[in-house]
C-alpha cells in the first residue's frame, strides 16, 4: 500500500508521512508540472526536504514531460522507485536503465486513454508497471472499472513471461473498489483520499491492505 500526498496536507507533509509510517509499505509522491497534466504539485526541492522527515520508501510519480531530464535526479534523492509516463517519453528502456544505475526501481505509466498492448514487451526493463484507473493529473475521481482490463492483460503478460514486477493502480482506489483491482492482478495500490480523507490514515491504510489480501487469496 502506498499513500499518496496529493491527497495529504501540504503544509504538514512531514507529519502526513509520518503518520502512516507503521501501515504503509511506500509513499506515493506524485510530480506534476502544469504541462504534460494540467496541475502543478511539488518538484525535486520538496522531495528532497520531505525524504529527510520519514522513513518509508518513496514511490515518486512523474507526471511530467521529458522525464529523461528530471528522473535521474530523484533517484539520486533517495527514492525508491521512479515511475515515468511513456507517453512522455522516447526512449522508456533508456531512461529505466539510468534510473536503475542510479539505484532506483524502475517504474513505467500508462495513463487513462493509453492501449497497453504496445509497451508490454518493454516490461522486462522495468520493476513497476502503473496502470491509471483514472486520467492522470488530479486527485479525488472516480474509479474507471473498464481500466482493469489492462491490469488483467499486463497480469496474464508478466506470469506468462515469469517476469518479477509490481503492477500498481492509482487512481480512485479505496474500500469499495481495492478488491475489485486486487482480483483483476493488481498487486499494489495507491490511495489518497481513501487514506488522508479518513480521521485515522494508518488504520485505513491497515483496513484496505486487508481487503486486497483477502481478494488475492481468492482463487
Amino acid at each position: 500500500m502506498a499513500p499518496s500526498i496529493l491527497a495529504a496536507d501540504f503544509a504538514r507533509l512531514a507529519e502526513e508521512a509520518r503518520a502512516v509510517e507503521d501501515a504503509a509499505d511506500w509513499l506515493h509522491v506524485d510530480v506534476m508540472d502544469n504541462h504534460f497534466v494540467p496541475n502543478l504539485t511539488i518538484g525535486l526541492p520538496v522531495v528532497q526536504s520531505l525524504r529527510a522527515a520519514t522513513t518509508l520508501p518513496f514511490d515518486v510519480h512523474l507526471m511530467i514531460e521529458d522525464p529523461r531530464r528530471w528522473a535521474p535526479g530523484y533517484a539520486d534523492a533517495g527514492a525508491y522507485n521512479v515511475t515515468f509516463h511513456v507517453e512522455a517519453s522516447d526512449n522508456p528502456v533508456s531512461l529505466a536503465k539510468d534510473l536503475r544505475a542510479a539505484g532506483a526501481k524502475a517504474g513505467l505509466a500508462v495513463d487513462r486513454d493509453t492501449p497497453i498492448e504496445p509497451y508490454l514487451d518493454l516490461l522486462p526493463s522495468f520493476d513497476t508497471l502503473l496502470i491509471m484507473t483514472i486520467k492522470a493529473g488530479f486527485g479525488g475521481q472516480k474509479f474507471i472499472p473498464a481500466m482493469l482490463d489492462k491490469v488483467a492483460a499486463a497480469r496474464r503478460h508478466v506470469k506468462a513471461g515469469h517476469l518479477e514486477m509490481r503492477i500498481e493502480v492509482d487512481g480512485g482506489i479505496g474500500e469499495d473498489t481495492i478488491a475489485q483491482a486486487a482480483a483483476a492482478g493488481a498487486d499494489a495500490f495507491v490511495a489518497g483520499t481513501a487514506v488522508y480523507g479518513a480521521q485515522d490514515p494508518a488504520e485505513a491504510v491497515r483496513r484496505l491492505r486487508g481487503i486486497a489480501a483477502r481478494a488475492m487469496a481468492e482463487p
